[in-house]
């Protein structure tokens, strides 16, 4: 399993946004030659993180991004389900109901307990935790911020 590059930008937004000064709005520019994100896959990332309810998107000469909420109450969870959906390992794990052999499946009670357990784990990082770890940008050739 591997997560899609929409969470991986969606993560390094939401960082770049935890580690501003509480309630600023900060270009969208910035966020993108910050983070190494394409400016038009960070505005469509950012209508999927402002429709999850974590930044709200400001129009306008000074406008740009910012939380809508502390950086210690968002989730890693939250922003990986936000960029790209429901966090599922096997569909039946999810929706058991989607699957009949699931009942008698022995793979399914793992896959459902390998789920939790990874939810469990992005529910329990917070933005505030990860900013507080982040270490000053490496300038390498291929981008300005490697993760």
């Amino acid at each position: 399993m591997q997560l899609t590059v929409a969470t991986e930008y969606a993560v390094r937004c939401v960082l770049h946004l935890a580690g501003a000064t509480a309630g600023a709005v900060v270009a969208r520019r910035e966020i993108a030659q910050a983070r190494a994100i394409p400016a038009p896959f960070l505005a469509k990332l950012a209508q999927r993180l402002a429709h999850a309810g974590l930044i709200r998107i400001q129009a306008g000469a000074r406008g740009g991004y910012a939380l809508c909420q502390p950086a210690s109450q968002i989730t890693l969870l939250a922003v990986v389900e936000a960029a790209d959906g429901e966090l599922v390992l096997q569909p039946c794990a999810a929706k058991p109901q989607a699957c009949p052999r699931s009942p008698a499946c022995p793979a399914h009670r793992v896959w459902a307990k390998a789920r939790r357990q990874l939810r469990a784990t992005l529910a329990h990082v917070t933005f505030d935790q990860l900013a507080a770890q982040e270490k000053p940008p490496t300038r390498t050739r291929k981008s300005a911020w490697t993760s």
